[in-house]
């Protein structure tokens, strides 16, 4: 193997170059975004069937397409919320499913269900993915145009625009006013002139028209015949002839006001107070979002001169800003990690020619990574890069072991040495041991959820860097040595300063007596295995690391049947304690909307706040301060507070809160009661905030309830044609649309609005009969206030409330729910009631069992491994016992560290096995015999090689674990496992694990392993 690296030198150093210059290339075609591209199992489908009660809504539209839905293939679950003519139906498939193929039988079984539900049903169904929330809002706001031109202009000047950059899927518009013609119709006078509202809407209807009514063929030309007559103003509209005869012609104008109006819409958006137009522009999957905000940027800078005077833009959410801190984040973490590695390299070698080929494959290993990650069609995102980050130390390990093994050897051989054939002595092992490091990571892959799709995406990256990182090592490494290395650069590394002599001197001596000892092995070892468990009980486990977003959401909701009016005045309070607080750069606010869509009344919506990158608070006590504030100066008025992340995993999941107690029954009336019993309960647990009942209370409705008795008898009219006439007069009709400008107009026919402002003047409201006379509503029929109804949860078609919380910063999720349980099990449930636990706990306590059997499959990979290099069981349980040993003392070190055992963690429990093992392995690689003198011989030439790759993997994780930079939170507990092992791997392996190795000689018969022939 020496003869053929030597033959080949050129073009293996020339195929670095190729795969450094293949990574950069690679690099610039990656697409930057936040999360990994993951299909996620669900679809999400909203729909709308106009006004009805919530009890109607249920039995004519939610439980009908529920039936025909759970008959999907594939699906799971399904969850439903039912409110006022409007249901939510999330749908839930088997991760890995093919979910374009599941939206298309989604949409289909709906379609067949359509003709059954109430007429004029709508719907929609979205796939949900990381690009369902925004990349980037904008806001709209002017001091000289009213609401409906500045809707125009986001709407047809600038979403077209935006739309045409490559990447953007959907451009929606929120806020502003829709133009309509209204014609307030006085019921006196249809009555005077013997008119119906049916004939108007005839006549309206009647009068706007253009049609083809053929073609004609003459002098070799084909003509359409269009027969037109079409309204173009309010004036037209006006000259709308109702009747003609010997009495004269009555036109619209006789019997009605024409005006300019808007379009009746119960929401309100804003932006840092002002009254606003929102732009929430979304990518295609796997966008790239950096590229497209920049793009979106240079393009309103040129849109900027053609927008009418007055008009502003404002960004009140840019994802870009985090993922470009985050980017940073890392590479300065990469460069300073790299930093520490050369100089302990320096300090231990103390030749800058091996800090120099050090320096070369770094940055080599890391930008051919990406030539991996593009292959795979992964991105640069924040898991992504995490893992490029954590693999440094890993990558710097390797180069560091050949090139102190060269050293040594060149030193030890002084004459007739080759760089390339004594590289060939370190191949067994460095072989062994970089598997030992990526076998670890073959079970991540039959991850799923949650944890897969977010982890795989980690996990692909360090295993892509450390698989080249061996290449590198294995065949690029010693060429470089060879060209740049001479005797007298081994004579300086290998010549010991009094420091390292003193080191290994008495490393050596204690060595030797710990081996003649077995009772410091057990104590060591059964101290350490009784300060792990003891850290375990005092470690709380979490989900995903919390991480500072620079912006979050403030969801609200005002009491059950509170006015939009009502509302905005409570809301202003709100805004008022927004603009107070200095840490918040700007916010925007949706009332009867929603971010992320959904089911929203008048009296409820959202904020998003994003946050001054330079403030003196973090996050967490920015939103505990608004929070407070809130609940002291704006009563009545419930709020919940999340990162957006949070939310959007949360969204793409349908577990909405951390905490998510689920109650299911036979009957959704018994369910209130106890879900309110709960929420009181689980209020006094510490951590626990935003405790929710989960009954969402709908407004008050006025019930019109028709006789049809006395509608016949009186009117000669049926319930049905009553109604419509309500219909008409209260809501208003659309009965045709006009062109005007880019759009088509509505032409509104309602009554005037004074007629039914309060009950009594409902009840005297005139209608006109089938005859033409007038008649009041409370002949034909009965008017009540009826209490509002509460919205109907269920799931799997079975009865459900869910009694929601969040978990203050500074809590374990699993310590509160812990908590919560021990208290709800005092809990006496009728019969029929039970409980389960969902939400994000639900997600968590999926994703530990999953990881707890990668963690079993890693070492079992391991072991495997180990008897397939030695066939030695005395070797094999040495190194095993050893990793288990340190993955206990991950434990010690997220104890003192106050870090959780969270997913990320556990990530890097994983990796400590493999790290653990590959340093054994270079251990073992040094015997000769079994006897105890060649175990403190071998002790002490891996002395050196094991304190240098250790302190250079730790300084090198050290930035990450300080959670240094935007989005460094993320990867922290996984660098903290990481350094917690590396501090333990040193005296376990140096110590105890000889120490082990000579007792199970003693208990196990002795077989010459094959990394001893």
């Amino acid at each position: 193997m020496g003869d053929w690296l030597l033959r080949h030198r050129r073009f293996l150093l020339f195929l670095l170059l190729l795969l450094t210059l293949g990574g950069l290339l690679a690099a610039q075609k990656l697409p930057v975004a936040l999360f990994p591209q993951v299909s996620f199992p669900r679809i999400e489908v909203s729909v709308d069937a106009g006004n009805m009660p919530i009890s109607q809504t249920q039995i004519a539209l939610t439980l009908p397409l529920e039936q025909a839905l759970r008959a999907v293939p594939g699906v799971r679950k399904i969850r439903s919320t039912t409110a006022r003519g409007a249901a939510d139906i999330s749908v839930q498939f088997a991760w890995g499913s093919d979910m374009q193929r599941a939206l298309l039988q989604v949409e289909a079984a709906i379609n067949q269900e359509l003709p059954k539900l109430p007429a004029d049903t709508q719907f929609r169904a979205r796939r949900m993915d990381p690009t369902v929330d925004p990349i980037l809002g904008l806001a709209l706001t002017s001091s000289q145009l009213d609401p409906v031109a500045l809707r125009r202009v986001a709407y047809y000047q600038l979403r077209p625009r935006l739309l045409s950059i490559p990447g953007v899927a959907q451009v929606t518009v929120q806020g502003g006013a829709q133009e309509e013609f209204q014609v307030v119709v006085d019921p006196w006078l249809l009555q005077h002139y013997g008119l119906s509202y049916a004939d108007v809407e005839k006549a309206l209807a009647g009068s706007n028209t253009i049609e083809a009514v053929g073609r004609s063929q003459r002098h070799y030309r084909l003509y359409q015949i269009l027969s037109t007559s079409h309204l173009v103003n309010g004036e037209e509209i006006g000259k709308t002839i109702l009747k003609s005869g010997p009495e004269g012609i009555v036109d619209l104008a006789d019997v009605a006001k024409i005006t300019q109006g808007t379009r009746p819409a119960w929401t309100t958006v804003t932006a840092n107070g002002k009254n606003a137009v929102l732009l929430n522009i979304l990518q295609q999957p796997g966008g790239n979002t950096v590229a497209i905000d920049r793009a979106l940027r240079k393009l309103l800078q040129s849109s900027v001169a053609s927008l009418p005077a007055g008009v502003q833009i404002s960004t009140w959410y840019d994802q870009s800003q985090l993922i470009t801190a985050a980017a940073g984040s890392v590479r300065d973490a990469i460069i300073i990690g790299a930093i520490l590695a050369a100089l302990v390299l320096f300090a231990f070698l103390r030749n800058l020619r091996l800090t120099l080929i050090v320096a070369i494959t770094l940055p080599s290993v890391l930008i051919a990574s990406a030539l991996v990650l593009y292959v795979l069609h992964q991105s640069f995102n924040i898991m992504t890069l995490g893992g490029m980050a954590a693999a440094v130390g890993l990558v710097v390990d390797d180069v560091v072991v050949m090139l102190e093994h060269l050293m040594r050897r060149i030193s030890e051989e002084r004459e007739n040495w080759s760089i390339l054939h004594l590289a060939q002595e370190l191949s067994t092992p460095l072989a062994g041991s970089s598997a030992a490091t990526l076998i670890i990571f073959l079970p991540l892959a039959f991850l799923s959820g949650v944890t897969g799709a977010f982890f795989q995406a980690l996990a692909i990256a360090i295993a892509a860097a450390l698989l080249i990182s061996f290449l590198v090592t294995f065949l690029a490494v010693p060429v470089l040595a060879q060209l740049l290395l001479r005797q007298k650069d081994a004579d300086k590394a290998e010549h010991q300063g009094s420091l390292q002599r003193w080191t290994t001197e008495h490393y050596r001596r204690f060595l030797a007596r710990f081996l003649q000892r077995p009772v410091w092995l057990l104590l060591s070892v059964g101290l350490l295995i009784a300060l792990s468990g003891w850290s375990y009980t005092q470690v709380g486990s979490g989900f995903l690391p919390p991480m500072d977003e620079g912006g979050f959401v403030l969801d609200y909701r005002a009491p059950p049947g509170t006015s939009l009016a009502e509302t905005d005045r409570l809301l202003a309070q709100v805004q008022q304690i927004l603009a107070q607080t200095p840490e918040v750069a700007a916010y925007s606010r949706r009332t009867g909307l929603q971010l992320g869509g959904g089911i929203t009344e008048a009296n409820a919506g959202d904020f998003f706040i994003r946050l001054k990158s330079q403030r003196k608070r973090d996050i967490w006590q920015v939103m505990d301060s608004v929070r407070q504030q809130i609940k002291d100066q704006v009563p009545g008025l419930r709020v919940e507070t999340g990162q957006l992340m949070e939310d959007l995993i949360g969204d793409l999941t349908a577990v909405p809160q951390p905490i998510e107690i689920k109650i299911f029954g036979n009957h959704p009336q018994e369910l209130e009661p106890i879900a309110r019993q709960i929420t009181r309960s689980i209020e006094g647990v510490p951590g626990v905030t935003e405790a929710f009942d989960g009954i969402t209370i709908a407004g008050d409705a006025i019930d019109i309830h028709v006789d049809p008795l006395r509608a016949k008898a009186i009117a000669g009219m049926t319930p049905a044609e009553v109604t419509q006439q309500l219909r008409t007069l209260l809501q208003g009709q659309v009965v045709t649309k006009i062109p005007h400008g880019e759009e088509m107009i509505g032409v509104r026919l309602r009554a005037p609005r004074d007629l039914a402002q309060r009950i009594e003047q409902l009840r005297h409201l005139p209608l006109i009969a089938a005859n033409g006379q007038t008649f009041f509503l409370n002949q034909v029929a009965a008017i009540s206030i009826q209490p509002g109804q509460a919205e109907l949860d269920a799931e799997n078609l079975q009865p459900m409330v869910a009694v929601t919380a969040r978990i203050e910063n500074g809590h374990a999720m699993g310590t509160v729910l812990a908590q919560i349980r021990q208290r709800l099990a005092k809990l006496q449930l009728p019969s029929g009631v039970y409980l389960e636990y969902g939400g994000l706990y639900q997600e968590q306590q999926k994703a530990m069992h999953d990881l707890a059997l990668v963690l079993l499959a890693a070492i079992l990979l391991v072991a495997a491994l180990l008897l397939f290099l030695y066939e030695n069981f005395a070797v094999v349980f040495s190194i095993l016992i050893t990793a288990l040993l340190a993955l206990g003392a991950v434990f010690i070190g997220l104890w003192l560290t106050g870090t959780e055992r969270n997913l990320t963690a556990m990530i890097g429990m994983t990796m400590i096995v493999g790290i653990v093992t590959e340093t054994a392995i270079f251990y073992f690689a040094e015997l000769r015999n079994h006897n105890l003198e060649e175990l403190v011989r071998a002790g002490a030439a891996r002395l050196r090689p094991v304190l240098m790759t250790a302190i250079i993997a730790i300084l090198a994780l050290l930035p990450l674990a300080l959670g240094i930079g935007a989005g460094a939170e993320m990867q922290a507990p996984l660098a903290v496992a990481i350094i917690s092992g590396l501090l333990a791997e040193i005296p376990l392996v140096l110590l105890v694990m000889p120490g082990i190795y000579v007792t199970l000689q003693k208990i196990l018969p002795l077989r010459k392993s094959r990394g001893h022939e």
